[in-house]
């Protein structure tokens, strides 16, 4: 199973630790597309360029993944579109988002949860695991 991660790299680099340590996990359920997104300092070694490459690639990874798991509570643009494809590419989709007081996950997305296709979970690191087990396990 191919791994699609999201989140935030231009929007907040305050959550990478913490992405790389989902990506750790999600690698034992097959390969990450985007373990970039969880380096201390996320370089596309492989893309040479603007930001037209890197669409370009990210888009492919994105088309050539069987789910999407995205760490949503620093607020992406980016990682609003990559969910917002992923939805328009029939993709089965994981959220996870840590509550945070004065702050809320966008309608857009905690909206957007089906129970099934697409779903919308708040969580603590600990959680993890099990998350991650209920969701790929069932895809």
């Amino acid at each position: 199973m191919k791994i699609y991660f999201c989140g935030s790299i231009r929007g907040g680099r305050c959550d990478a630790e913490l992405y790389g340590r989902i990506i750790e996990q999600l690698q034992a359920y097959g390969p990450v597309l985007t373990e970039h997104v969880g380096f201390k300092e996320p370089i596309l070694k492989d893309i040479e360029g603007d930001d037209v490459a890197i669409h370009t690639q990210d888009m492919a990874w994105l088309e050539e993944s069987d789910v999407v798991v995205a760490e949503v509570t620093q607020p992406s643009l980016g990682v609003g579109y990559e969910i917002g494809r992923a939805v328009a590419w029939k993709k089965r989709i994981l959220c996870l988002y840590r509550p945070t007081e004065g702050k809320g996950l966008s309608a857009m997305i905690r909206g957007a949860h089906d129970g099934k296709n697409f779903i919308v979970k708040d969580y603590q690191e600990a959680e993890v695991p099990g998350i991650l087990k209920e969701f790929l396990g069932s895809s």
